[in-house]
């Protein structure tokens, strides 16, 4: 289980990419992330931090991966990665949000978007 509940806006387009996220900052949810789950609600997602980088050994379903720096500028957005694959390793790479497939195309994100997170209630 995710330690906090939050929400993801992207501050460049003044849009939310999802409203129902979890954070994974212990090693423990990191380590899990979304391992056991079958799937991702439209508006749900997970933000790994700190990491470099994910895989998706295990995973039953497909996700896409968005890689951020630390300032949360998008790196890099890898769509529809399926299981057993290896994504988003980058030396700037400080988080990254796993959205359900198709959820990056559909909010629209880009390469140089500037990501915030906030808490939710």
């Amino acid at each position: 289980m995710a330690s906090s509940k939050i929400s993801v806006v992207n501050r460049t387009q003044q849009s939310v990419v999802c409203a129902s996220a979890s954070l994974a900052d212990t090693f423990r949810t990191r380590l899990f992330g979304l391992l056991g789950r079958s799937g991702l609600a439209e508006d749900a997602g997970l933000l790994l931090k700190p990491c470099s980088g994910v895989h998706t050994f295990g995973m039953a379903f497909a996700i896409d991966i968005v890689t951020l720096d630390k300032s949360g500028c998008v790196l890099g957005v890898y769509e529809d990665i399926g299981p057993w694959r290896i994504r988003g390793l980058g030396l700037r790479t400080r988080s990254v949000l796993e959205l359900p497939a198709g959820r990056a195309r559909r909010s629209g994100l880009a390469v140089g978007d500037r990501l915030d997170v906030r808490a939710r209630a």
